[in-house]
């Protein structure tokens, strides 16, 4: 497994947990994070016994977003990690989700501050836990800033436009409680169990087809921009090779014979 100073890399049975340790700076993204973070969704992608990834914050902080000190220049950070981005401009943006996907399931648990940055890449994962404590919002616009993390575009169709629009002009923060009832969390558990309810969620996943919960969430992504028939079309495209597979067969056996199913990604 992978991980940098400000980036730590677990495994909890069949679920990759990935940790933003930069607790003395809120989680705030720095290049050993953000290299960190791009390995591990890599990590992810490349492991079949990876059935989901879970993304938390060290210190009882998700994340407060950039490093500003090193956004001006006052920030110092590794040779290697500076060779990395050279060699790939774009990998902050993978980092933070933008610009890559992970075919496996990433639920975010969120303790204390998830702003700016850490709201953008929040956009980018599948499902979303947080403690009744955390803080959410764009806070870009009262820095004189753009969220270019995605959020003009992503949360508009995440949320209600009114709401998008709001946060995205206001800069102002959201409590657990109103991020949940306008949508961009699914669960507000007890401040500290996020990380706990995550586990519990990822857990079920993994206890489900991995082909099929793959392909579900490729359908869900590939289809959410296209017209209804031709999503249709698509989900055919994805869903239809699921019942050929073996993992297929032993889920209905499985349920035949009252058992819990043996899947084998096959």
């Amino acid at each position: 497994m992978g991980g940098t100073e400000h980036l730590t890399v677990e495994r909890a049975g069949a679920t990759l947990v990935l940790t933003l340790n930069r607790p003395e700076a809120r989680n705030a993204l720095s290049l050993p994070l953000l290299v960190g973070l791009y390995d591990g969704w890599l990590e992810a992608d490349a492991d079949d016994t990876i059935r989901s990834v879970v993304l938390t914050g060290a210190g009882g902080t998700f994340c407060s977003g950039m490093d500003l000190k090193a956004l001006a220049g006052d920030g110092t950070a590794a040779g290697p990690y500076r060779e990395r981005l050279r060699a790939d401009p774009d990998l902050h943006w993978k980092a933070m989700l933008r610009h890559h996907r992970p075919r496996k399931p990433v639920i975010a648990a969120v303790e204390g501050h998830c702003v700016a940055g850490g709201t953008e890449i929040l956009q980018g994962t599948d499902i979303r836990v947080a403690g009744e404590s955390a803080v959410f919002g764009l806070y870009e616009v009262r820095r004189g800033l753009f969220p270019i993390g995605g959020s003009t575009v992503r949360l508009p169709r995440q949320i209600p436009r009114t709401h998008a629009l709001e946060m995205l002009l206001t800069g102002r923060p959201y409590s657990a409680e109103e991020a949940a009832r306008i949508g961009l969390i699914g669960r507000v558990v007890p401040e500290g169990t996020a990380l706990e309810a995550a586990l519990e969620t990822a857990a079920r996943i993994n206890a489900c087809g991995p082909l099929a919960v793959e392909a579900v969430k490729e359908s869900v992504h590939r289809t959410a921009s296209m017209a209804e028939a031709e999503g249709l079309a698509a989900e055919l495209e994805c869903g239809q090779p699921v019942f050929a597979t073996a993992d297929a067969k032993e889920g209905a056996r499985a349920f035949a014979e009252k058992r819990a199913p043996r899947f084998r990604r096959e």
